[in-house]
């Protein structure tokens, strides 16, 4: 534990010290105590991540548990995606909602054959928690938050799976996108190997009891070819892939209609929460849309700068940063359906000056290598 200056408790990873010891630059992030770039620095971990492989601690993120004759029944409730349509050893990404059809949070959802894991946003989990367990005893079910027992390590890039073959008795070439195995790794076993990922490259996802992530961290890093990779460069790559970030991109005030997230939900599934205010905003018509932009300029469109589309304000820049890889501005907002359509102008307010961009297709990085 480390204390801000605003008195605030900061929990730490159980990579904690070893991130310390590489001499990361550790930030305050989602009431963690975070790596956000190495000495490396955020443009070469970025690099890294889309020409060989990088490693994320990512073990801040919140997992659930879901047990009980109506685990399906209740975390279909709950998310937006349709549950029921998983098999054994598949994932979905998904949302959670509130009543008016906005995010409380999005998350992934993993079925195992007698358990559902849900995995939630570090920032929300005790919220989500609590919001999702007010539906409880409509069902036969129970959740179990194991948040703190599990460590999580992101192993990202094109060299992933050449890396990780040698230390897991997972053949990971049978694992497709959104499907996971149950394996040893680094002799240690129950490893929960997921191929998903947050960065548009190729990847998995390695859950494991917190007590073993030294062990398992210096065993991928002891093969000489995974660079260690900080929160900025994991912005930067999802950017690029023009993925969500809560609190950035998608929070309490929009819905996932408007998030371009109508994938996500499976309104023939029957009801879930959130669902009639969805159906109503279909009928009635989407009001904005989140679109991805870039500029000719130089310029640097960042988080909480103002938007004018056709004259009138649109709100602020929701992600914004100079792509690594493609060496241009990209940024996201919301503008009005009418003028969310790519080639459509906008314009953002940067230190005063109104810098003309242009409304593009995401993802703006269109080689990533995931399958």
């Amino acid at each position: 534990m480390t204390t801000t200056d605003a008195g605030a408790t900061l929990k730490r990873t159980p990579l904690h010290d070893i991130h310390v010891a590489l001499g990361a630059k550790m930030v305050p992030f989602a009431g963690y105590e975070m790596p956000v770039q190495y000495p490396t620095g955020i443009t070469a971990e970025h690099k890294a991540v889309r020409e060989r492989a990088g490693m994320f601690d990512v073990s801040h993120m919140g997992e659930f548990l879901v047990r009980g004759k109506d685990a399906v029944k209740f975390v279909n409730y709950v998310t937006t995606n349709d549950v029921g349509a998983l098999a054994v050893g598949q994932a979905h990404y998904s949302s959670i909602l509130n009543d008016r059809g906005t995010f409380e949070d999005d998350c992934l959802v993993y079925r195992f054959d007698d358990h559902l894991m849900m995995v939630v946003n570090a920032s929300n989990a005790a919220k989500d928690l609590a919001h999702i367990s007010r539906n409880l005893d409509r069902f036969d079910a129970r959740i179990e938050d194991v948040s703190d027992e599990i460590a999580l390590l992101a192993v990202q890039g094109p060299q992933a799976a050449k890396i990780l073959q040698p230390l897991t008795n997972v053949v990971l070439s049978d694992i497709k996108y959104y499907h996971f195995a149950v394996g040893t790794v680094a002799n240690i076993p129950d490893v929960i190997v997921s191929r998903t990922g947050y960065t548009g490259e190729d990847g998995f996802e390695l859950y494991f009891d917190n007590t073993n992530a030294a062990h398992i961290w210096s065993a991928i890093m002891a093969t000489g070819e995974v660079t260690p990779a900080g929160l900025g460069c994991r912005d930067s790559l999802r950017l690029e892939m023009g993925m969500a970030l809560y609190g950035n991109d998608i929070d309490d005030t929009v819905t996932p209609l408007e998030a371009n997230l109508a994938w996500i939900v499976k309104l023939p599934k029957g009801d879930f929460v959130g669902r009639d205010a969805l159906v109503r905003q279909k009928e009635q018509g989407i009001p904005r849309k989140l679109v991805g932009f870039t500029t000719a300029e130089r310029a640097f469109p960042r988080h909480g700068y103002s938007v004018v589309s056709n004259g009138e304000p649109s709100g602020v820049v929701c992600s914004g940063t100079l792509s690594p890889s493609l060496n241009i501005p990209i940024g996201t907002c919301y503008l009005p359906t009418a003028n969310a359509k790519a080639g459509s102008e906008l314009g953002i307010d940067i230190r005063g000056k109104i810098v003309k961009a242009e409304v593009v297709k995401t993802p703006f990085y269109k080689n990533g290598s995931h399958l």
